[in-house]
């Protein structure tokens, strides 16, 4: 720790004094208390785009075009000039400093969706390992598309899904994915998970979790679907077995056709083929049943609890559908169930949901659990950081805060606990976010909560829209608890004008240097306010 907050104390006493080790990133990132966005250019000219997010490695600025039709990527720089004299400090900016050309330089612009299609905004997933970027285009959904071909009823369609994948060095398109009349929830990566070079697509019509690897060379390979069937082979044996019931059918009914006098078939067999389960729900029911089996010994208690925990509730078990999922590891999914309402809904909190982990390897669940369940909440308070699976190791989403790597967190979620009324409830609450939405967290320094204090309620790592708030948000030192380290104020520098129109704010901070986007926009309106916050 240092004892100066002085910053060129601090570059001393780092040269002079070694950290403790497996400590030197944790030490480095406390000079973030010295360099901070502490000027701001308020109402940038910049062009009328839709700004989305810096890459994780800080290399990029990903936007879209107003239409949603074009991808523009930027490159972050940073505001140069000169000035005349001793007391630079003094000096106002120059006029070109209103400008965004003066601190992002365009490196290119690439046309993404077609004449029916639009960019899906709130999507964008990044690979720092090679640089890659996947985005998406769908067309308009469709609410009262008919479930057919095994679709889930009540789950809308969309025509065309198409997943780019892009180098985003030069913008060349590698590779693409299209999914026919499908429906996936694109809303801010809710239904794809990034992990290594292993992508996770959840189609909620058709209930299958297609799995897709990123190769070095660019190209998108399907590597298993697990819905209908979960292994390779499940879908051979089955036609097998349906061709073998096929065959003793047709010689069931020449003989029937021999035996009957008037030549007509005997009526007794249905021709109605059998319906099944798909394999996950089999594979879901078979688990959950063998749960409670082994929960008893005597075989009496066995019948009954069997009979109130699993076949009282069958019917809701098989209702049940998948509605996100995220990579534990390369070979365990964690899966969340619930009901068709919450499955398409944009607030599910309130929807009865379970818990599941699959083995994709080996083709079967190891884990069930209620949306209350205590066991699972307390692995979630103990292993925050493993739910976290950061895409490809990356070295800069290692160090985002969590109650189980920060005692700031900790403190504050034990006393969220102590708040809440029922423990059941502050667990169903917790457990919403769960499974954790990809590249859903900014890994700026100004949101460790080891350095910094702030008002959640206005401005977060999560990458969400904020209500706007006229006064500016204090970012406060944790070490100096009465010392306001810098502000971020979004909106124009006077305040607004009409206080009765609802607005909304969305903070882009760059994952290194101390630069910040706000963006303040006002409901249902296409115009917005950018500032630019950054070290002077």
């Amino acid at each position: 720790m240092f004892r100066s907050n002085n910053l060129v104390a601090r570059l001393f006493e780092r040269q002079t004094h070694r950290s403790t080790p497996g400590t030197n990133i944790h030490r480095a990132r406390q000079f973030y208390e010295n360099l901070v966005p502490s000027y701001t250019i308020y109402d940038v000219e910049c062009p009328d785009h839709s700004f989305r997010k810096f890459t994780e490695d800080g290399q990029y600025l990903i936007s879209f075009s107003r239409n949603y039709q074009e991808l523009i990527v930027y490159r972050p720089s940073w505001l140069s000039f000169s000035c005349c004299g001793e007391e630079c400090d003094v000096h106002d900016l120059p006029p070109r400093a209103n400008k965004f050309s003066s601190f992002f330089t365009q490196l290119y612009c690439v046309s993404l969706a077609s004449s029916n299609e639009l960019i899906c905004k709130d999507f964008f997933l990044y690979m720092e390992s090679n640089r890659f970027g996947l985005f998406a285009t769908s067309t308009a959904q469709v609410h009262d598309a008919p479930a057919t071909g095994g679709a889930v009823q009540g789950v809308p369609s969309i025509e065309k899904i198409t997943f780019h994948l892009l180098r985003l060095e030069d913008g060349i398109i590698l590779d693409k994915k299209v999914f026919h009349n499908d429906f996936i929830n694109l809303a801010h990566n809710m239904g794809v998970y990034l992990y290594e070079d292993l992508v996770a697509v959840v189609s909620l019509r058709y209930q299958t979790i297609h799995i897709i690897q990123v190769r070095e060379s660019g190209n998108l390979v399907d590597v298993h679907a697990i819905g209908e069937f979960c292994r390779d082979d499940d879908e051979l044996f089955l036609h097998s077995s349906a061709q073998c019931g096929t065959i003793n059918e047709n010689s069931r009914q020449k003989q029937a056709l021999l035996n009957s006098n008037e030549g007509v078939p005997n009526s007794g067999h249905s021709t109605t083929p059998n319906v099944f389960l798909s394999g996950i729900k089999q594979r879901l029911l078979s688990f959950i049943f063998q749960g409670i089996w082994n929960e008893e010994a005597d075989e009496t208690n066995r019948v009954q609890r069997l009979k109130k925990k699993f076949y009282f509730h069958f019917q809701d078990y098989v209702d049940l559908i998948i509605w996100k999922v995220q990579f534990l590891d390369r070979h365990h999914l964690l899966i969340k169930f619930g009901s068709v309402d919450g499955g398409v809904s944009r607030n599910a909190d309130h929807h009865p949901a379970f818990f599941a982990i699959y083995n994709m390897e080996a083709a079967e669940f190891v884990a069930f659990y209620q949306n209350s369940a205590d066991e699972l909440y307390f692995l979630l308070e103990k292993f925050a950081d493993h739910f976290y699976t950061p895409p490809n190791n990356s070295l800069h989403t290692n160090f985002i805060s969590s109650h189980s790597n920060n005692l700031n967190a900790c403190e504050q979620l034990t006393c969220l606990k102590n708040k809440s009324v029922s423990f059941s409830q502050f667990v169903k609450k917790t457990l919403v976010s769960l499974p954790f939405t990809c590249q859903s967290q900014s890994p700026s320094p100004y949101f460790d909560q080891s350095l910094f204090r702030f008002d959640e309620k206005l401005i977060s790592a999560t990458d969400r829209h904020r209500q706007s708030t006229d006064h500016p948000i204090k970012f406060i030192s944790r070490r100096q608890p009465k010392i306001p380290k810098f502000k971020i104020k979004p909106g124009p520098e006077a305040g607004n004008t009409d206080a009765r129109a609802k607005k909304v704010s969305s903070f882009l901070f760059h994952p290194i240097l101390p630069l910040v986007i706000s963006i303040q926009q006002t409901m249902f309106l296409q115009f917005s306010v950018v500032n630019i916050h950054f070290r002077k």
